[in-house]
């Protein structure tokens, strides 16, 4: 029981930070989601830096990587949203942004969550 409050905890803190910087960076103007991005690679490397000092001499306990890996991260990141948002590039044929949007968020990711694992080395 005490595994689910603090993914529950860690999930409900990083969902609002999203909210908070989707409401900021996302620009209503041009459409771009520049803070689902945001969100999105920055929970890349933090969950690198986490996982990272989880697996380097148990500097974390399991409960601490619970409480911000799957939980934090989980709910700051987001992958629904991200589709989402592609979807809406697609339905309006701005195939450009969507391809930007998709490749980047892919590319920049997977390089986050290495860069945050290589940091905590």
């Amino acid at each position: 029981m005490k595994q689910l409050l603090l993914v529950f905890v860690g999930g409900g803190f990083g969902s609002v930070l999203r909210f908070v910087i989707g409401k900021y960076l996302n620009s209503t103007e041009t459409g771009i989601p520049y803070g689902t991005f945001a969100a999105n690679i920055l929970g890349s490397l933090l969950i690198g830096i986490i996982l990272g000092m989880a697996a380097k001499n148990d500097t974390l306990t399991q409960n601490q990587t619970l409480l911000l890996a799957t939980g934090f991260c989980g709910g700051f990141t987001t992958f629904s949203t991200f589709a989402y948002e592609n979807h809406v590039f697609l339905k309006s044929g701005d195939f450009t942004s969507f391809a930007l949007y998709t490749v980047g968020s892919f590319v920049v990711g997977f390089l986050a969550v290495f860069l945050g694992m290589f940091l905590v080395k």
